[in-house]
């Protein structure tokens, strides 16, 4: 696949190679969960769609560049088509729950460290970047819950945006000590893995209100 000629910077390869891997992941994850609730092909399209390219979307917003999706396609073809994918295979093969977990937190980290690299190369201030990672991330698995009607992943599971924000913060000060942008968006991916896997393995949360 040809880079587009719009992607000039030297780590932006990486970044457009990592937001395709993070589109197909989060368009599974959107349809996975979606299928519980027994909605139709575009119910599980639009989960898909929505949980992929929700946060990028108001992330580009919020920065005044054209979205994402609009200025190379490829990523609105990618999701759609991995959406429809993972709607027709488990309609007829039986994926288990937990499965999503995986999935998910690989997704989360991907969108999170795209999301803090592209608020960087728009010159943001290093916890305005920080925080754009983190919407990234958490802003269309949101979506995708409000849609189906769930409690939002983001406001009551296991460490999730702070998560994201880990990751963001490790990439943030590796690329201020310059670190090679290869190195420093690995680290920060493996950070946020790390750290939301864990939270789910000894249920650490943040503090909550009381029933």
């Amino acid at each position: 696949m040809l880079i587009p000629s719009h992607i000039v910077q030297a780590n932006d390869t990486l970044i457009y190679g990592l937001g395709l891997a993070a589109s197909v992941v989060c368009a599974v994850t959107g349809v996975l969960v979606a299928r519980d609730k027994g909605v139709d092909l575009f119910g599980a399209l639009m989960a898909g769609v929505a949980t992929s390219l929700g946060g990028g979307t108001v992330r580009d917003l919020l920065l005044g560049r054209k979205v994402f999706w609009m200025a190379d396609e490829t990523y609105l073809w990618v999701t759609v088509i991995t959406a429809m994918l993972t709607f027709f295979i488990t309609r007829v093969r039986h994926l288990p729950e937990k499965l999503f977990l995986i999935p998910d937190a690989i997704g989360l980290a991907l969108f999170a460290i795209v999301g803090t690299q592209v608020a960087l190369d728009w010159n943001m201030p290093w916890l305005t970047a920080s925080l754009l990672g983190v919407l990234t991330a958490v802003l269309g698995g949101l979506l995708r819950d409000v849609m189906i009607n769930e409690v939002p992943l983001v406001f009551s599971s296991e460490l999730y945006a702070t998560a994201a924000w880990f990751g963001s913060i490790t990439l943030i000060i590796l690329d201020a000590l310059g670190v090679q942008a290869t190195v420093a968006a690995w680290a920060g991916i493996l950070v946020c893995i790390m750290v939301r896997l864990m939270a789910i393995r000894w249920k650490v949360t943040l503090p909550r209100f009381k029933h």
